[in-house]
């Protein structure tokens, strides 16, 4: 009996000791958590600007594009010019007006800009208006000669032609008056040439009457051989000095 009394007390003493023994332990200390590392910030947008000095220009005069970038490591620019340095300016002449777009892409996306050019085509020229022909200018283009043969006074048929082109002058412009020279070539005294002379401007005069031309707006004088346009001795030169010939009287 005190036997067992004994070992319930020893029983009781060892549950009293591991009671005590687990109040008394320390808590195992807390190890904090580690807060994860914040995200790198994002790369910065590209910027990009574009102008075009002067923004007006005629067509075939030359402007100025000129560009700046940031945070870009490709820029492009259109039309016609391709790619470009970060920053520059290049000169363009375009033939009509366009705009121009530059664009710009990095790391941290694409931007974009623009300038206009506005091409005006210059007016035409004036067209040079010759000024009109003077009565003296006019004159000396539309009254022909006549010409004669050796020794004669008949009017030939070329002189006919001549002279009816002359007389479609006069009647044109009835204010002219005209003095009728008659000419001959080297061949003959001075005194025959002066009346073979005096013949051919009268048959002049007479043609050109009969073609309509007033008689009193026209005058003869004859000059023979006195006055030749040509002085080589042959045919070819005396067939221009046998001739009637006009000219416009003051």
């Amino acid at each position: 009996m005190r036997i067992r009394s004994v070992a319930r007390v020893v029983l009781y003493g060892v549950i009293a000791l591991a009671i005590v023994g687990v109040g008394c332990k320390h808590p195992a200390p807390v190890t904090p958590a580690v807060a994860p590392a914040p995200p790198p910030p994002p790369p910065p947008q590209p910027t990009v600007t574009l102008q075009a000095t002067p923004a007006n220009v005629q067509r075939g005069q030359a402007t100025t594009l000129r560009w700046s970038s940031t945070n870009a490591t490709s820029l492009t620019l259109a039309p016609g010019v391709g790619n470009v340095s970060p920053e520059g300016n290049t000169s363009v002449t375009p033939t009509d007006s366009v705009t121009y777009t530059i664009s710009a892409t990095g790391p941290g996306g694409s931007a974009s800009a623009t300038a206009r050019v506005t091409v005006t085509v210059p007016p035409p020229p004036p067209v040079a208006v010759a000024p009109a022909p003077s009565l003296e200018e006019l004159f000396a283009k539309e009254v022909k000669d006549a010409y004669f043969d050796f020794d004669k006074a008949d009017i030939r048929p070329d002189a006919r032609s001549a002279l009816a082109e002359t007389a479609g002058f006069l009647k044109s412009y009835p204010q002219v008056k005209v003095m009728i020279e008659g000419h001959c070539d080297e061949r003959g005294s001075t005194e025959y040439n002066l009346a073979l002379g005096d013949r051919r401007a009268q048959a002049t005069k007479d043609f050109l009457v009969s073609l309509g031309v007033a008689s009193d707006r026209m005058q003869t004088v004859s000059y023979g051989k006195e006055r030749p346009f040509c002085n080589e001795h042959v045919e070819d030169c005396w067939q221009q000095n046998r001739r009637g010939h006009f000219l416009m009287a003051k």
